[in-house]
Parts: C-alpha cells; sequence; structure tokens
C-alpha cells in the first residue's frame, strides 16, 4: 500500500498497518453485505415506507382511573334470532347499568351482519318503554347533544359501516339500570343448499392514517383490551326456527351450541355460554331433501283502497354446474396481507389456504404473488407458470412472513391495477386479508375503474373480519367473498373458488315477469343480470302493483346449453312484511356502492329519503330516544367501553406503526448482491496483486 505523507492530514503521517490477505477478504465481505443491505433498503420494495404513518383509531384500555366512574357500564349482550325461510328477524338486547357514583355517557362501538336492516330501537328505564325514532343523522345527533345538556337520559344509535355500529347512551345514573334493544333483520341466500347464519360479535381493530398524514376516515378511535383479556360482559344468543320444512345438519364451527328439535321445522339453538365471544356466530344448516327455499314471495302492504307499496323477492336456484372442454389461458395473482393484525394465527391460516389454492393450480396456468403491509413486493416480475418448483418456491417464501406493520391495500392494489395483462387471458385476482382497515369506499372505488378486466375474489382470514370490505371487493370485482375462520375450512373454501373458476354455470342471464307488474327492481337491469357463480340462487328484489297473477322467467346460457327457470306467481304472504326493509336495504346498498364509485356524497339525499320512509338505520340517517324527564344537573362523564380482541388477533393490531414487508427483497436487491459478491471474487482471484 502507497504511504501518504504531507501536513494537510497529520493523522495520515502515521498510516495504519497494510491489511492481511485475511483483513482484506474480511473487509470485502462487510462491504458486500453492507451494499445488499442498501439495495434491499432502497428497493421498490419499500417504496411505500415514508407514506406509513402511524395507526391513530385503536387504542389499549388503560387500568385505574376515578373509582367513582364505571369504566365497563355494558353488563351484558342477549341475542333473540328467528329464522322463517330465507328471513332472519333479529332482536338484540343490550343492558347498560352504571355501578359508579356519577352520572356517565357510555359509549359502544359494535358489529352487524353486513346484509341487516336495522328498522327498530327501544329503550326501557325504569320501567317505561321510550320509542325510538329515526332522524336525519346530524339532526340526530343535535337533539341528543341537547337532551344530554338538560339532564335527559338520552339513547343514540349510528352507523359507522354498514356492518358497524355506535351506541351512545347519554345519563346513565348511579345504578340505573338501561335495557337497549335493536331490531334488524337479513336475508340469508343459500349455497349449494347449505344455510348460514353470522351474528359477528366483535368488531377488530381498524388501521387507518393519521389525519395530519391525509388520512380521512371518521372511524370512532375504539379503546381495546389486552390480548387474552376476556370480555367484561355476558353474552347470550337464541336461534328458533319456523321453516317450512325440517331443519336438519345444524353446525356450528366457531361456539359451543345445544340444539333441539333437530329434524323438525322448529329446531331451536342455544349458544354455550362458556365460547368467548370475541368471534362471529356462525351456524349452518340444511332444509330437508336437500332443498332451498326457492321460489318466489309477495307481500302486500297496507294503506287506503289496499293502495300500500307491494313488495316481492324471488330466490330461484341456479343449474349445476359442468365443466366446459376448453378453457382462456388463466392467469391469477394472489395479493396477500401480512400486516401486524394477520401476525400468527391469522396468517397461519391464510398460509394454509394459499398453500391449497397455489397448489392445485393446473400447469397450464400462470401466477404471481404479491405480499403487503406498509409497502408491497411481487414475488416474480411477471407471473410464472404453475410449474411444482415454481409452487414450491412461493409457498416457502409465503412461509417465511411472520406479519407486522401497518395494512396499506390501497397502494398495492393500485400495484396490481397497473400489471400488463395480455388479451387472451383470464385474469383472477385473489385478495387474503383481514379487512381491519377503514378505507373500503376507496377500495371499492379502486376495484371498481381498474380491475373491470379481471374476476376479483376476495377471502377473509380471521375469526371476526371485516366482512364490509370482504363483500365489498366482491361486489365492486363481480367475484365472490369467502370467509376463512379456522385452518381446517382452507381446504373447502380453495376448492369452492376452483368450482367456481372451472365452469361457468349460467351467463348472459335475464329475466322478465309475464302477467306481473313490477317496478323498482333490483337489479334494475333485468335484461342483464350478472353472471352466475356456482351454487348460489340468483335473488330479485322489487315492489308489484296489481292482481298477484303471471309467472317469472329466468333465461340464461349454460355450459349444456340455454337454461329456462319458470316461477309461478303465489298468493301474498302476510307474514311476509320484512320484505319491506329488505328492498329498502337492497337500494340502499346499490345507492350507496354507486357513491363510493362517484366519490364524495352524491346519494346522500335518496339514501336520507330512503332512510327516514322505511324507518332504517343508514349512513345518512339515525336512531334515537330521549327521554323527556330531566334526571340530573350534574355532567355525565363519558366512557368508552373497550372491546375484546378478536380471537387470534395479537397485540400488533393495535398502536403498530407502518412498516415494511419483512419478506424476500426484490430481484434488483439479488442482482445487487450477485455483482457485489463477482467483484469481491475477481478481487480474490487477483489477491496476489494486492
Amino acid at each position: 500500500m502507497r504511504r501518504v505523507r504531507g501536513p494537510v492530514f497529520p493523522l495520515l503521517r502515521h498510516p495504519l498497518a497494510p491489511l492481511s490477505r485475511t483483513g482484506r477478504v474480511v473487509v470485502c465481505v462487510l462491504f458486500a453485505v453492507w451494499a445488499f443491505a442498501m439495495s434491499v433498503a432502497w428497493s421498490p420494495a419499500f417504496a411505500d415506507d415514508s407514506q406509513a404513518a402511524p395507526a391513530e383509531g385503536p387504542y389499549f384500555q388503560l387500568p385505574g382511573g376515578d373509582p367513582a366512574i364505571d369504566r365497563l357500564p355494558l353488563k351484558s349482550t342477549q341475542v333473540d334470532a328467528r329464522i322463517a325461510g330465507v328471513i332472519a328477524d333479529v332482536t338484540i338486547t343490550q343492558r347498560y347499568k352504571n355501578e359508579g357514583q356519577r352520572p356517565i355517557e357510555a359509549r359502544y362501538v359494535f358489529p352487524g351482519s353486513t346484509r341487516a336492516a336495522v328498522h327498530a330501537m327501544q329503550v326501557r328505564l325504569g320501567g317505561r318503554v321510550l320509542n325510538a325514532k329515526i332522524e336525519e343523522k346530524q339532526r340526530a345527533r343535535i337533539q341528543h347533544e341537547s337532551a344530554k345538556r338538560e339532564g335527559k337520559t338520552s339513547a343514540l344509535l349510528e352507523q359507522e359501516r354498514p356492518n358497524v355500529f355506535q351506541m351512545n347512551v347519554a345519563n346513565i345514573l348511579p345504578g340505573d339500570d338501561i335495557l337497549v334493544e335493536l331490531r334488524y333483520t337479513e336475508l340469508m341466500a343459500p349455497t349449494e343448499g347449505r344455510y348460514e347464519f353470522v351474528f359477528p360479535t366483535v368488531v377488530g381493530p381498524r388501521y387507518h392514517k393519521a389525519s395530519t398524514a391525509g388520512g380521512s376516515s371518521s372511524f370512532p378511535a375504539t379503546p381495546y383490551l389486552k390480548e387474552g383479556e376476556p370480555p367484561s360482559s355476558t353474552f347470550a344468543m337464541t336461534v328458533r326456527f319456523a321453516s317450512p320444512l325440517p331443519v336438519g345438519e345444524v353446525r356450528s364451527p366457531s361456539h359451543g351450541i345445544e340444539v333441539a328439535g333437530e329434524g323438525t321445522p322448529q329446531a331451536e339453538v342455544t349458544v354455550n355460554d362458556t365460547t368467548p365471544h370475541n368471534r362471529d356466530f356462525i351456524l349452518h344448516y340444511r332444509l330437508a331433501g336437500e332443498r332451498t327455499a326457492t321460489g318466489l314471495t309477495l307481500f302486500k302492504g297496507e294503506g287506503p283502497d289496499g293502495g300500500g307499496e307491494n313488495f316481492f323477492l324471488a330466490v330461484v336456484e341456479p343449474p349445476r354446474a359442468i365443466a366446459p372442454a376448453q378453457i382462456n389461458p388463466r392467469e391469477y395473482v394472489f395479493v396477500v396481507d401480512i400486516s401486524g393484525s394477520m401476525h400468527g394465527y391469522p396468517l397461519n391460516t391464510a398460509k394454509v389456504l394459499l398453500r391449497n389454492l397455489i397448489g392445485h393450480l393446473r400447469p397450464t396456468d400462470t401466477f404471481n404473488v404479491m405480499l403487503f403491509s406498509g409497502s408491497s413486493q411481487m414475488l416474480n416480475p411477471a407471473p410464472v407458470a404453475a410449474t411444482r418448483a415454481n409452487i414450491e418456491r412461493a409457498i416457502a417464501t409465503i412461509d417465511q412472513q411472520r406479519g407486522g406493520g401497518s395494512t396499506e391495500i390501497v397502494p398495492a392494489l393500485k400495484r396490481i391495477a397497473a400489471l400488463p395483462k395480455a388479451g387472451d387471458v383470464s385474469r383472477s385476482v385473489i385478495v387474503v386479508t383481514d379487512g381491519y382497515v377503514t378505507v373500503e369506499n376507496e377500495v371499492f372505488q379502486l376495484v371498481r375503474r381498474n380491475l373491470g378486466n379481471s374476476n376479483v375474489f376476495a377471502f377473509g382470514i380471521g375469526t371476526s373480519v371485516n366482512r364490509h370490505l370482504i363483500e365489498g371487493i366482491a361486489r365492486a370485482g363481480q367475484g365472490e367473498p369467502f370467509v376463512v375462520t379456522k385452518p381446517e375450512m382452507a381446504a373447502a373454501q380453495a376448492e369452492r373458488l376452483r368450482k367456481m373458476i372451472d365452469a361457468p354455470v349460467l351467463t348472459q342471464l335475464r329475466a322478465r315477469f309475464d302477467g306481473l307488474e313490477v317496478y323498482d327492481v333490483e337489479p334494475a337491469t333485468l335484461n342483464a343480470l350478472p353472471d352466475v357463480l356456482g351454487g348460489r340462487p340468483v335473488l330479485l328484489f322489487g315492489k308489484w302493483r296489481g292482481e298477484p297473477r303471471g309467472q317469472l322467467v329466468l333465461e340464461g346460457q349454460a355450459a349444456t346449453g340455454t337454461h329456462t327457470d319458470v316461477v309461478p306467481v303465489r298468493a301474498p304472504d302476510a307474514d311476509a312484511s320484512a320484505l319491506r326493509h329488505l328492498w329498502a336495504r337492497s337500494r340502499i346498498q346499490q345507492l350507496s356502492d354507486q357513491e363510493a364509485l362517484e366519490g364524495g356524497s352524491g346519494q346522500r339525499d335518496a339514501i336520507t329519503a330512503l332512510g327516514l320512509h322505511y324507518s332504517l338505520l343508514t349512513q345518512y340517517t339515525s336512531f334515537i330516544a330521549i327521554d323527556q324527564i330531566v334526571r340530573t344537573s350534574e355532567v355525565a362523564v363519558p366512557v368508552n367501553q373497550p372491546l375484546p380482541l378478536p380471537q387470534g388477533v395479537s397485540n400488533l393490531a393495535v398502536g403498530e406503526v407502518g412498516a415494511a414487508v419483512p419478506s424476500t427483497p426484490e430481484p434488483a436487491a439479488w442482482l445487487s448482491l450477485l455483482v457485489v459478491l463477482g467483484l469481491v471474487g475477481v478481487a480474490l482471484s487477483r489477491r496476489g496483486k494486492w
């Protein structure tokens, strides 16, 4: 080594001794490692890190506080469900009691079914019954705040999302025992002859950007109990059937249940109270003879001269799918959430699912995998053939994931939308996530506008997934939603998707009513209905006028040729009044989807009018019940009722800041490493000249 001499750098007047041959090799290896680390840190997979912001929504409940204030006022939840045919009528009774010494205002966030039409609320206080009324949302909030200031007890129910609600009960005095009763109806469409009734019991923590970082979510900041802490309130549920056919194969994959009267039309199910209520309650059953409750149901409304609104519901079973002889080239893109809320059990379940999905691709298929959390990473720069080697490499990469960081799903889907696609390839995008985000509308808009040339399927993973997001993605992408709550369900759900993709069931579908005058039908385009994917019936809502006569004709193209179903009109059913709420709920859903596509609140007036006319809770209407008796002059203390973490969700889902994909670096990083190692190799080969 040449010595450096001169007065400018005194330290170099006494240079270090030359490195040995081993030392030079060590220096080269360290340099290679440093260069590799820098290339990983600056790789495109981490390009979004600077945009990742800390979550501001969920937080942990801190112990302590004023002992005079009851921090856990929700004491119990009782659910009574009555199922008749394809309609469930559900009553939820929540009991609040103030065991402290000061008046409180209890705030409680709780989940509901994505298909729920919430149409009534009552408050029972001191032997009195207060019937809530539906109001425009801002007006109801003003009334609630006014009643609270006046010292009156007031209950306000608002919709935060179609499947997340918030209850505020103001001026619960010390010793008060208050019962709040909600009622909703929902439609349960069978799949392959099997019915599923779902009642979510907990809202999973939602990641969203802080408003200071460009976030715009209004999702309430909700306190959570630490992982493993049991819920503070009790839960009980009873399901009673009033079916025209015997009910059989009654099972629950989520809870311990007791079944009475199985095999009869009046079966009854009670939930074992030893099961923690930190997961969705799921009930499966079949009707006798593999039959589903298909047909055309009419309800005749009351009104002057019989002029009230009349409603109908059509449930038509599609034909069984038959695999076609030829299938276009198929490409699959798997979009996998590996954020903090997926850590542990959810991600382990997702791995089982992906092994089944990817492991059963055909050799002629091509596929790619994207992993995302605070940033995103593609497994391959372009889709690769589903060879055994490529499949095993993909599964090995997925198996290495541990979960961590935020859930930047929108940038991930934008990257998918930008992927080039050959014209003759049928692309299916499969999104795998727990859905714990607050950007549902952005996702729906993105899928509908940018992924229209793909079929988009959404798999919800976990015991209490965000079904609003999962079902909305599938609806926007003309696909299907799937929910996997346990690893042992993964194979069956993967097989269900494979059947749907492999075989078209019914295309070019159209419907018409002969002899019955119908209007305000959902879907509105009876001449171009969506394609039917396997095992799920066709559903039509609408209104009718005149005499109940004629028939519904449904025609489409099946693999075996033209398929036709003819369903005769029957006499109106006086017990089918729920159709009124279900039709309005379906119309509100269509308007909400349109609003999400357009952005802004352009459908506000139409949705508000429907909510007020049909007494339905919506994003623009709320239920409010006010006691007219002034009960206190003391200011109520606000109390946020904490929620348990969903089963299998770790503490990483709460308060974790954005982190990068902790996984395999991009190909550019590997290329950088190879270049550096090549230089080291050349240097070593010439070490005699050093």
